[in-house]
């Protein structure tokens, strides 16, 4: 079931506030629960009983692993053996494939991927981890902790939230209607950044590069690469957005995902505002227990080498996905070594332009993993238009047509990027103070009808990382 989607708007999410705020606050966290399970089981029936085996075994681990505190070397086994339970099942379901590809042209075994392994899998394992740590303490009610995995605003695409920013709301959390009517507008701005400009911008996407493969020209692959890089941005902090605002309407404060990261100087800035919680994820988990840059810049660069590895392949069983990870890593150990230094002398356009040219080839590598019919040599042939080889022209009256007629499109989307936005409607807010309060209400309404007329209208409505 998609944020996005009539369902979701106008039954799901009804239902489950009215049922959530009826109820007495002891029993809400067994509704989110509940609920939670009915949301997954409505995209993923077949592999529901996953998700509940994730929680009863992450549940069981955590009482065991805080109980052999005092005998390290049993807490230890005891962490290494549900590590173990919680990658086998993510490599199972999401590797398999891959793996075989390796041995043999055929496989035998087509698995669907289970919705949103790769996040809840990541929650259960830092839950773990840090009660190894001793930096949280377990829960000790399966109902809270089952809420915790399965919390339907951040459970299929994220922000991937760790126990420790939630565990306190778990136990006690406060909602009341001015919390909620900010969080409204929140989870609004998200649908319409969702249905209003990366749903455009992903027919765009389509559109351009089919053109392009029957007239390529260099401004046509670059049009195409820069609906996709708008696409992917919009759709993936939108969602954000509306989990971040669902969040807060049941009392929770999920961590931010997003900081405007087509901004960036460089590309070692680009991921400091570009999905911000997996990054920090695989910061705490994996960089730093390999030692980070504590040691030899040798190590420190293997290190680097393994997280982003790990971090191409989160994204998915595809060589393409890996081959992303890697071309990160080689760009931001150049940064690290020399290249940041040098950016830093130069006007900050060229630092913008620098990172926005690397960051659309990103794309182009991460876009190849042949889901939509798109491979690698696709995406080679793409790269090549876009610098001007095996061209038709550079551009093409069709080409021009497009992007005249796409024109106010590109550059909505290129302000709402930015800050900008925000800070406009924060001096209006300053200097119309009457016209604050009625500001929230009106635009999260204004917003929500423009949406629902759009998916009403048009059947076009994906969300690119479902997928992972």
């Amino acid at each position: 079931m998609l944020f996005s989607s009539l369902e979701f708007l106008y039954l799901f999410l009804p239902v489950t506030l009215i049922l959530y705020f009826i109820s007495p606050k002891r029993a809400r966290n067994s509704v989110l629960l509940v609920m939670s399970l009915i949301f997954y089981a409505v995209g993923e029936p077949i592999y529901l009983f996953l998700m509940v085996a994730t929680i009863i075994v992450d549940y069981a681990f955590g009482i065991f692993i805080s109980r052999a505190q005092n005998n390290k070397k049993t807490a230890k086994t005891l962490l290494i053996t549900a590590i173990i339970l919680n990658l086998s099942t993510l490599v199972f379901f999401k590797y398999f494939g891959l793996i075989v590809s390796i041995f043999s042209a055929k496989n035998p075994f087509q698995l669907a991927l289970p919705i949103g392994i790769s996040f809840y899998t990541f929650q259960a394992l830092s839950y773990v981890i840090d009660i190894y740590k001793n930096a949280v303490a377990p829960q000790k009610n399966i109902i809270s902790f089952g809420a915790y995995v399965t919390l339907f605003p951040q459970l299929i695409a994220g922000p991937i939230v760790k126990y420790g920013d939630v565990d306190k709301a778990l136990a006690s959390r406060q909602e009341n209607f001015s919390y909620a009517s900010s969080a409204t507008l929140r989870f609004c701005i998200g649908l319409g950044k969702k249905v209003l400009l990366a749903n455009p911008a992903g027919q765009m996407w389509d559109s351009m590069r089919e053109l392009n493969a029957i007239e390529p020209t260099s401004l046509g692959a670059f049009l195409a690469l820069v609906f996709f890089a708008f696409q992917i941005y919009f759709d993936f902090s939108g969602y954000s957005d509306m989990a971040i605002g669902l969040g807060k309407i049941f009392g929770f404060d999920f961590p931010e995902n997003f900081n405007y990261p087509y901004t960036a100087k460089s590309i070692t800035d680009f991921w400091r505002r570009w999905h911000i919680t997996l990054s920090s994820w695989f910061r705490e988990y994996v960089y730093i227990p390999l030692g980070g840059n504590r040691r030899s810049r040798g190590r420190t660069y293997f290190n680097l080498f393994c997280v982003w590895s790990l971090t191409g392949l989160w994204h998915g069983a595809s060589w393409n996905f890996l081959l992303w990870g890697i071309y990160f890593f080689i760009i931001l150990v150049f940064e690290k070594a020399f290249l940041l230094r040098a950016l830093q002398k130069l006007p900050s356009l060229f630092q913008h332009i620098y990172a926005l040219v690397f960051i659309l080839l990103g794309w182009l590598i991460f876009v190849c993993d042949g889901s939509d019919g798109l491979a690698l040599s696709d995406g080679l042939r793409m790269l090549g238009n876009f610098f001007g080889i095996d061209v038709s022209s550079f551009i093409s009256k069709r080409v021009l047509y497009e992007f005249l007629r796409n024109l106010p499109l590109i550059v909505i989307m290129a302000v709402g990027a930015t800050p900008l936005p925000l800070k406009i409607c924060k001096k209006i807010s300053e200097k119309q103070k009457s016209f604050s309060p009625l500001f929230k209400p009106v635009f999260t309404v204004f917003i929500l009808i423009i949406s629902t007329s759009y998916l009403v209208s048009s059947g076009y409505n994906p969300f690119l990382y479902f997928r992972f």
